[in-house]
């Protein structure tokens, strides 16, 4: 019998008519997959979801019931959705490490209004605005101001009042809450009352973060292609890359790139950084935002991650993050970004709306393994585009050839036999390149044949060994133009 028959055996002998299907062949082009994000982050007793399960989050209303109101996990959930609906998303819960502490911080009110005005408190970003009537004094505006914290849910600290003073207590432990920023006064025209003045002591003292290795067990053999990551201490960022380099390898195939942020000075991320070389890592500095890191993460993972999936070649600068940026006085200029660049940190602009908007996103490798410079793994569109093409890849070879038989070159076989040669694999790499050409993901098709080489293993004649030379399509990111002028 030529013909290779799935499942029609060839010794039936009662009538009539036996059809099968086969699909190896029904599929064509570049493959399409739903890829999904896992979100780490911090629950709170009150969540319902289980520490350590993954569960699918569709809502920030689910996520607040799964999570906890005001919970780290919760509103990045929000800030997630806010800038991409449609990816995949799942989030990781973990329970707060008993051995933690929360942060903490204060608010000082001084004086008493001499005139009518507006007080305005924000805190993580949210802004608490308390009308002034002149004669107001410190301990009624702060009892005020408490009451407005207080009836938040979804801020991310609690508030009592003693006085004239404002206790704030991070809902949550660990080192995140020390991100939490307070400040009065952000938005252009607000101004203290005459009178009162405000003292504030920034949040400290959180410490301990979730035990990354409860996340990594949680990670199970699913495949999570973009992982958002809170928690920055060395040792989770240790555990989390050793993961992650796991699973990029040849025998996983599960690979995923995660997304961070940092909050700090320009010394302060640049020195955390230059200690680190990892290539699935990308880590977005934010200075003194008025929003903490871990939602500058949730954003920052969002956009980057939505245009991926689209496109893993095409670049991500403009991207706009629907944040809230510094102050002027603390964002970085021209050269200080660029210095950010080459201590393995993405960075941003400010646009003319006032939203941080995607400069460069980079991983964190920068030296080789003998510590020179390596600008291979440098951005985050050749890791999505590797993944892709090896992807694409691999459906191509599983779905066409699940069952084939392996024979050299020349053999005489009959058509209709499921059986592969080293050409006949040649030749469907050859047409699977062309079809990531026209995707816009590889070019240079005569290098890449003239170097594709596809041979019959000497030991396992099980085994094709195949050795490739793709060219990644780059990334339009320099533009250099000198005019040489004449009067």
């Amino acid at each position: 019998m030529a013909i290779s028959f799935n499942h029609i055996p060839s010794a039936i002998r009662m009538p009539l008519t036996y059809i099968e299907f086969d699909n190896s062949k029904a599929v064509s082009g570049t493959p399409s997959a739903l890829q999904k994000v896992l979100m780490l982050g911090t629950k709170l007793p009150t969540g319902t979801a289980t520490a350590g399960q993954a569960v699918r989050v569709t809502a920030h209303s689910q996520a607040k019931t799964l999570f906890g109101r005001g919970s780290q996990l919760a509103e990045m959930v929000k800030t997630f959705k806010a800038h991409n609906n449609m990816l995949d998303l799942w989030c990781l819960p973990l329970d707060e490490a008993e051995s933690g502490a929360k942060a903490t911080g204060s608010v000082q009110l001084v004086g008493t209004a001499t005139q009518a005005g507006t007080l305005s408190l924000m805190i993580a970003g949210t802004n608490y605005k308390q009308a002034v009537s002149s004669g107001d004094t410190a301990a009624m505006l702060a009892s005020k101001l408490q009451k407005l914290i207080a009836a938040d849910s979804d801020v991310p600290v609690t508030a009592t009042v003693s006085d004239s003073t404002i206790t704030l207590t991070c809902r949550f432990k660990g080192e995140a809450g020390n991100d939490i920023d307070v400040r009065c006064n952000y938005y252009s025209g607000e101004t203290l009352p005459e009178g009162i003045k405000v003292n504030i002591t920034a949040m400290q003292s959180g410490s301990v973060n979730p035990a990354m290795s409860e996340a990594i067990t949680g990670f199970g053999a699913e495949w999570w292609h973009y992982v958002i990551n809170p928690f920055t201490d060395t040792e989770s960022l240790n555990l989390l890359r050793t993961e992650l380099v796991n699973r990029w390898g040849p025998l996983k195939q599960i690979d995923g790139i995660c997304f961070m942020a940092k909050r700090g000075t320009h010394g302060t991320v640049t020195t955390f950084a230059e200690q680190r070389n990892d290539y699935l890592f990308s880590m977005m500095p934010t200075s003194n935002s008025p929003e903490p890191a871990y939602i500058w993460a949730a954003a920052y993972g969002a956009v980057v991650a939505g245009s991926l999936s689209i496109d893993p070649a095409r670049p991500v600068q403009t991207l706009v993050m629907d944040l809230l940026p510094p102050a002027m006085s603390d964002r970085w200029d021209l050269p200080e970004r660029n210095t950010l660049l080459y201590s393995g940190l993405s960075t941003y602009t400010v646009n003319a709306n006032s939203q941080p908007q995607i400069e460069a996103a980079i991983t964190m490798y920068r030296k080789n393994a003998f510590g020179d410079n390596d600008e291979s793994y440098l951005y985050v569109e050749t890791i999505a585009t590797l993944s892709y093409i090896r992807y694409a890849i691999r459906t191509r070879i599983t779905q066409k050839y699940p069952r084939h038989k392996l024979a050299n070159d020349g053999t005489r076989v009959a058509p209709g036999q499921a059986i592969v040669t080293p050409k006949i694999i040649r030749s469907e790499l050859l047409a699977l390149f062309t079809e990531l050409e026209w995707a816009g993901l590889v070019e240079d098709f005569d290098a890449f044949a003239k170097t594709l080489l596809v041979e019959r293993d000497d030991n396992n004649p099980c085994r094709l060994n195949v050795l490739s030379n793709e060219n990644l399509v780059n990334q339009f990111r320099i533009y250099a133009h000198a005019i040489q002028f004449i009067l």
